[in-house]
């Protein structure tokens, strides 16, 4: 099993800035990739951005490009998320998500991923 818990979440004016953190804890060895996806009030959870381990390859929604940057410590438990010039609809509850399987992988799909965290809320003041 995985564990993941996310932090930093919080308010922030337009134009500003926010980190969110992802720790994972369990069986960390078997993480393949890392993924943040968001859900905005009677929106369906997004994808974001995601780390894979292979390579180090990183991907991003075309919202977001540009403005969100993810990456990943040295340990490999831990996954950032650095978020600038935050727009309002970047408002959402933020979802970190682990992929313990390998192989091929759709960095996009929610179903690709095996452990999630219970998310903290980014909120976007106009």
């Amino acid at each position: 099993q995985v564990q993941l818990v996310e932090s930093g979440g919080g308010l922030v004016q337009a134009g500003g800035s926010l980190r969110l953190s992802c720790a994972a804890s369990g069986r960390t060895f078997s993480i393949y990739a890392m993924g943040w996806f968001r859900q905005a009030p009677g929106k369906e959870r997004e994808f974001v951005a995601a780390f894979s381990w292979s390579g180090g390859r990183t991907y991003y929604a075309d919202s977001v490009k540009g403005r969100f940057t993810i990456s990943r410590d040295n340990a490999k438990t831990t996954v950032y998320l650095q978020m600038n010039s935050l727009k309002p609809e970047d408002t959402a509850v933020y979802y970190c998500a682990a992929d313990r399987r390998g192989g091929s992988y759709n960095p996009a799909a929610k179903d690709e991923y095996d452990y999630w965290g219970q998310g903290t809320q980014v909120t976007v003041s106009s």
